[in-house]
């Protein structure tokens, strides 16, 4: 099977010689080609293509011979393991996951295990000679189910068996889940597909500025268990820091778990130490792997693997979310890695990125006698002092709040957006918290511990994610000079090579147009540039819009304190208008 047969709305990644578009597969399946292209271990899989969904929404409901071609794209995994989705002995089980073609981590839909119901437990006791595992599976696959397809609102990650799991979703939604494979499937791709739409993948789409009509492919892949015996396990790896961008492998390795558990943030996993001390032969094969993925990506990667009974298995590797020092840091690296040209490496960093990075931090011995309420893991450095609350409504409610969960899921992130930090009781660096904070470049801290939500809850405290600490009320903070840092003058020396207009922390050239003097006139919005103006000054004009605004005016220099953050913005505004 591959793209040149009749199939309308399925694509084989690993059967196309040819890379396939990334707007028709999405990142995660794209991923899959390129990782398989290098020869590395992958499952197989088939991928659901973005025009299905496209189609689904157009419709209202599932496009015409996609349940066919569903059916001949599990036949191929059958064929390629030796395996029956369904089956009494060796049964397939499959995970259904998302994948847009821009990278949303952590905001669509992922269901693990599916293909499994009672016979099929049965026969995984049987194969692997291990009925708690095959429970586990049954028990997992029931609770994924139960909430994404189902709309299940219960806690059913905590209940001990498939049972108490099916009965918590009777008597919350009044249904059940099929014993079908079939029919499992063909539910599973639809609410990958509804996904797309939450409120959550809106609310991210919105931030970002991405479009809301791409759409998601729906990538299905046979299952590898994490979870199978004392010689397995997942986790995930970046090739570089993405805190500080440093040249070293950081991550994180959960013996005994499935994917969902490292990025959900209910079990705090071990450092990537622990595999390299238990299984040194497959953490020197993810090192290797590692380093091709950050060679031939050109980029820091954020890589998700398994190990099955001793064997590896990568399951996705995509360009690494990181904080502002780590962009820096990564981009100017490259360049004296040869493998970025300096123009390009200006395009690795935003504007907004270096305004965050040069964002105060709690002042010199200010936090030597402050109260320590809470500590935990830092997962996105910044500084941030606000009033605490519990819940992603109060946080949008409450600007400039900080938001403490036991753990964060995607439901939570219009409140992380809103929030100036987020703390969590649970979790780890590789935590849903940790990851989406970083994509925000919101301070964060995670599992500081039971009891800290309840601690908190009220009071006004002053977090630093870059020490994991929060202290009890407002401290004195410091702002850094972008002059002082290596990185940041290096990145200044090419954009002012690369600006079409030159920024200044005084004004040189006349006449010139002062925007402060006029702020409570614009009351927040864009000034008209007087005709003939070859100078600007003032807050507006340090923003992409102000800085946009300037250039298309015709002005020569924009007057600011903070020259780099404009620089790259008048560079990113040049490019996409040459």
């Amino acid at each position: 099977m591959s793209t040149t047969t009749s199939l309308q709305w399925l694509v084989v990644p690993e059967e196309i010689a040819a890379e396939p578009s990334r707007d028709l597969v999405g990142g995660k399946a794209w991923s899959l080609w390129r990782m398989r292209s290098l020869g590395l271990r992958v499952p197989p899989a088939f991928v659901v293509t973005t025009e299905a969904c496209k189609a689904y929404f157009a419709d209202g409901h599932m496009p015409d011979g996609l349940d066919e071609e569903l059916v001949a794209g599990i036949r191929f995994l059958e064929q390629k393991l030796g395996r029956t989705f369904g089956g009494s002995e060796r049964p397939l089980l499959v995970s259904v996951r998302s994948g847009a073609a821009v990278s949303m981590p952590g905001m669509m839909d992922t269901i693990l295990d599916l293909g499994c119901n009672d016979t099929v437990e049965a026969a995984l006791a049987a194969e692997s000679g291990d009925p708690e595992f095959a429970a586990e599976v049954h028990r997992r696959f029931t609770g994924f189910y139960g909430r994404l397809v189902l709309g299940c609102t219960e806690e059913l990650d905590e209940l001990p068996d498939t049972a108490a799991v099916r009965a918590a979703i009777a008597e919350d939604v009044d249904a059940t889940v099929p014993a079908d494979p079939w029919e499992q499937l063909r539910a599973a791709v639809a609410a990958v597909f509804e996904s797309s739409r939450s409120r959550r993948a809106l609310a991210y789409r919105k931030h970002y500025g991405i479009p809301d009509d791409l759409g998601t492919a729906v990538t299905i892949q046979a299952m590898v268990f994490g979870n199978l015996d004392d010689d397995s396990g997942t986790g995930v790896l970046f090739t570089r820091n993405p805190v500080d961008g440093t040249r070293e492998p950081y991550g994180e390795y959960l013996a005994g778990g499935q994917g969902e558990d490292v990025v959900s943030g209910r079990i705090t996993p071990e450092p990537l130490s622990y595999l390299a001390a238990r299984w040194p032969s497959v953490h020197a094969e993810l090192l290797e792997a590692a380093e091709c993925l950050d060679r031939e990506g050109r980029d820091a990667q954020d890589i998700e693997f398994t190990v099955q009974s001793g064997e590896l298995f990568l399951l996705q590797s995509r360009p690494a979310k990181r904080t502002a020092r780590a962009a820096v840091r990564i981009a100017v690296a490259l360049v004296d890695e040869g493998v970025l040209e300096p123009e390009e490496a200006l395009s690795r960093v935003t504007a907004d990125q270096i305004r965050t990075l040069l964002r105060p931090e709690i002042a010199a011995g200010a936090a030597d006698d402050a109260e320590v309420l809470a500590s935990g893991v830092p997962a996105s450095p910044g500084v941030a002092t606000g009033p605490v609350v519990d819940t992603p409504e109060a946080a949008q409610a409450t600007p400039g709040s900080i938001l403490v969960r036991k753990s964060t899921s995607p439901d939570d992130v219009h409140g992380m957006i809103a929030a100036s930090a987020v703390i969590t009781e649970q979790g780890g660096s590789t935590s849903h918290a940790a990851v989406v904070s970083r994509a925000l470049d919101t301070p964060c801290v995670v599992g500081c511990g039971a009891g800290t939500v309840a601690a908190l809850v009220g009071r006004t405290v002053t977090v630093d994610a870059t020490t994991g600490r929060v202290y009890a009320g407002e401290l004195p903070t410091s702002a850094a000079d972008e002059s002082e840092d290596h990185d940041l003058r290096r990145l200044t020396d090419w954009a002012e090579r690369a600006a079409p207009l030159t920024v200044s922390t005084t004004a040189v050239l006349e006449p010139v147009f002062d925007a402060d003097a006029a702020v409570e006139d614009l009351g927040g919005k864009l000034p008209d540039i007087p005709a003939g103006t070859r100078s600007v000054r003032g807050g507006i004009f340090c923003t992409l819009d102000g800085v946009r605004a300037a250039m298309d005016a015709g002005v020569e220099e924009i007057v600011t304190a903070r020259r780099l953050p404009v620089l790259l913005a008048a560079v990113a505004h040049h490019r996409r208008i040459s």
